[in-house]
């Protein structure tokens, strides 16, 4: 992803509500799921990382967009932004 595909996504994502958080459990099966659904369905989502959630940021976006095969393009506070373009139907063109 280039520079600017990314800074079109941040742009696109600072209208975004977060759409899922991330608790005490952390990463656990169900969660990896219904990122995979939410990335299908609107392909960038935003994601909250509750305080109760010991890990770290950074880490916990590397390995949900590893597990869901997407691309992290902002972790800002304790808000993850992932991209993955939707296999079914595009929504966002990339410039």
């Amino acid at each position: 992803m280039t520079s600017k595909q990314r800074s079109y996504l941040i742009h696109l994502a600072s209208d975004l509500d977060s759409i899922l958080q991330i608790g005490k459990a952390s990463l656990t099966p169900e969660v990896t799921a219904a990122v995979e659904e939410a990335l299908e369905a609107r392909e960038l989502v935003k994601l909250n990382l509750l305080k109760n959630c010991l890990e770290d940021i950074r880490e916990v976006a590397a390995t949900l967009a590893e597990r869901t095969h997407s691309q992290v393009v902002q972790v800002i506070g304790r808000r993850i932004v992932l991209y993955r373009e939707s296999k079914t139907k595009k929504k966002i063109q990339l410039p």
